[in-house]
């Protein structure tokens, strides 16, 4: 019965040759670590002033309320309370309204911001990764050469 070759030294010398760099791995990971904990404090910022805006519509809403349930004296005053209560709340919703807009504004232009940065982080860590690739590559080959002859 014929035996199979061993070509555990065979692999290992071949990998010596060809080295794995993981270095770009590590470096790729870090930048993608630092660009998620930059959204998120983006993100976290943006959904805090959202819920502190919320917070005051609806102190605004519950203080309102409270001055058209008091009691009035004649017919009259309580649809003049419910006029006012109407119009206060259109005018502080568009107020509000108008706060949530600055709010997704600010939120969108913080991305693209960070999005741009990133891609130029990005593109010049695969430059260098390349750039770096390239030279081992080139040493390798002419490794295997000089082997070769010898």
């Amino acid at each position: 019965m014929a035996k199979a070759p061993d070509f555990t030294k065979t692999m290992q010398d071949m990998m010596a040759n060809f080295p794995v760099d993981t270095s770009s791995m590590q470096d790729a990971f870090k930048t993608q670590s630092a660009l998620n904990e930059k959204m998120a404090k983006v993100a976290l910022s943006a959904a805090e002033r959202s819920t502190e805006i919320s917070a005051q519509w609806t102190k605004d809403t519950i203080a309102r309320v409270g001055e058209l349930t008091a009691q009035k004296d004649d017919a009259s005053a309580y649809a003049k309370a419910y006029t006012d209560f109407a119009s206060a709340a259109a005018e502080t919703a568009a107020e509000h309204l108008s706060a949530f807009a600055e709010v997704a504004k600010k939120l969108q232009m913080e991305t693209v911001d960070l999005l741009m940065a990133a891609g130029k982080d990005i593109a010049a860590d695969a430059q260098q990764t390349a750039e770096k690739a390239t030279k081992q590559a080139q040493e390798a080959v002419k490794k295997a050469s000089t082997a070769a002859k010898a």
